[in-house]
């Protein structure tokens, strides 16, 4: 019994010392004060965390013009989720700066009083999906996990977990969870003229037409596809109208924008929603009046005087 009580004396002393070096628990999310939250993994630590986001894009539904098609069929998804019925994981693919990204963003501000919740994942950490899966899986919210521009290159293993996540695990995937992702690639792997031709050999693959069933077999786990395509002229005109008088321009310096507006897609060499909102951001901030100073700048000048 005396080295015994040694023993279990020795471990508590060692057990003191090496507290200070293990990695403070995370903390538990903020439930409460945020509906948007980030997948976090620090430098150092095996475990990542959920991170509250507390100042969410403010982007409406309303904001998103010229593509009523992809964000009814969105929204029809997204509202059949909330109520309890069966939906299906979405791929969001097609030109850059189109609005898919936003539109995702816009439904959270739709529905986050009817307990919707957006969590932020990157592709570095999709291996973790498991871990996220088993925090919410019993809370009450209903939580899309989002994957912004979505891509993988040979090896990643993010692909799998991904694959596993959406359509392949033994464990049914919670209610209370779906998967939307955005990606410039409707087939998220890179393909090569070669692989399209079975008779020919493509490196040391004996059955080079498996290789491509696995390439093409993580987009036909997306249950839907939505594409996104590049703006015409005047549905890019109409984005940058609504974007000017969302800033306060009225109707003869959107008229007088027009010009500009079609130079600056050219400058850029593209007409998309990103484009016309960041025209009429610059736009919009060289017509309005400069703002006084602050008081603080204020007393500073006259101080040096």
């Amino acid at each position: 019994m005396q080295q015994l009580a040694s023993l279990l004396a020795r471990a508590e002393q060692l057990l003191v010392r090496l507290e200070p070096l293990l990695p403070a628990a995370a903390p538990a999310p903020d439930w409460e004060n945020a509906v948007a939250f980030r997948w976090r993994r620090d430098p150092g630590k095996a475990v990542g965390a959920l991170r509250a986001v507390h100042q969410a894009p403010s982007i409406r539904l309303a904001d998103l013009c010229d593509i009523d098609e992809q964000k009814a069929r969105l929204d029809a998804n997204t509202r059949q989720f909330l109520a309890g019925r069966p939906a299906n994981n979405v791929l969001l693919t097609g030109a850059r700066g189109c609005g898919k990204s936003s539109l995702i963003k816009a439904l959270l501000n739709a529905y986050a009083a009817q307990g919707l919740r957006l969590i932020e994942v990157d592709k570095s950490d999709l291996t973790d999906l498991p871990d996220i899966v088993e925090q919410i899986a019993g809370r009450p919210e209903h939580f899309i996990v989002f994957c912004d521009d979505l891509s993988f290159d040979e090896g990643d293993a993010g692909y799998k977990a991904l694959k596993v996540a959406l359509d392949g695990s033994l464990a049914a995937p919670p209610e209370n969870v779906l998967i939307y992702a955005t990606s410039n690639r409707r087939h998220l792997m890179p393909e090569y003229h070669a692989e399209n031709l079975e008779n020919l050999r493509v490196g040391d693959e004996i059955h080079p037409g498996e290789a491509i069933e696995e390439k093409v077999s993580l987009s036909d786990r997306f249950g839907i596809w939505l594409s996104f395509y590049p703006f015409d002229q005047d549905a890019y005109l109409d984005i940058v109208a609504h974007w000017l008088r969302h800033f306060g321009c009225n109707t003869q310096e959107i008229a007088r924008a027009e010009r500009p507006a079609l130079n600056w897609s050219l400058s850029r060499g593209a007409r998309s929603g990103r484009v016309a909102w960041q025209f009429a951001r610059d736009w919009a901030g060289q017509k309005a009046p400069e703002a006084s100073p602050k008081p603080a700048q204020r007393a500073s000048k006259s101080k040096k005087r």
